[in-house]
């Protein structure tokens, strides 16, 4: 039976630090979707407004399947990866904005993200019933690591749809 996990959320909920972790605890192979994008030369150009990279995320999906198609256990992380196929459990990591905010200078555009939930939103035309959010904002790496590692291993549910940060939209228009 294969285990592949998908990691994803807005920046600086932790993706990489949890998804490292992660797979050190299971030693499972982990795939970090920003360097597959540019390691596979994917990357189409620059945003000019915000600065992000643009990916080919059709071509990024492509590469991904036939790295999962080769593989048992896996953990994939990145923002990009609620937007690829493939994944046994897709899990969204969640913040609330404020903390978010302090935690790195965010531009206004990726808290606003965070409080609608769009990585979330964005993931159910490809996942449906299999993504799961975790709100992250008072819990430890430890702690952390230790819910998904239950969730891994079938011992805990997470929830979908529950987390909501829309109050901070109210207080941050």
């Amino acid at each position: 039976m294969s285990n592949i996990i998908f990691i994803s959320g807005t920046p600086c909920t932790g993706k990489t630090t949890i998804s490292e972790v992660l797979s050190q605890k299971l030693n499972w192979e982990l795939v970090k979707i920003n360097d597959l994008a540019i390691s596979n030369n994917l990357v189409l150009g620059i945003d000019d407004d915000k600065g992000y990279k643009i990916i080919d995320v059709d071509a990024l999906n492509e590469t991904l399947l036939g790295i999962i198609s080769k593989s048992d256990n896996l953990i994939v992380e990145g923002h990009l990866s609620h937007l690829c196929s493939g994944a046994d459990k897709l899990i969204i990591l969640r913040c609330r904005p404020e903390i978010l905010e302090k935690r790195l200078a965010l531009i206004h555009e990726n808290l606003e993200a965070e409080a609608l939930g769009v990585c979330s939103s964005e993931s159910l035309d490809i996942y449906e019933n299999n993504v799961y959010e975790l709100d992250v904002s008072d819990l430890s790496i430890d702690d952390i690591v230790s819910i998904l590692l239950d969730v891994i291993e079938g011992k805990k549910e997470l929830s979908f749809g529950e987390i909501d940060f829309m109050d901070w939209l109210l207080i941050h228009p």
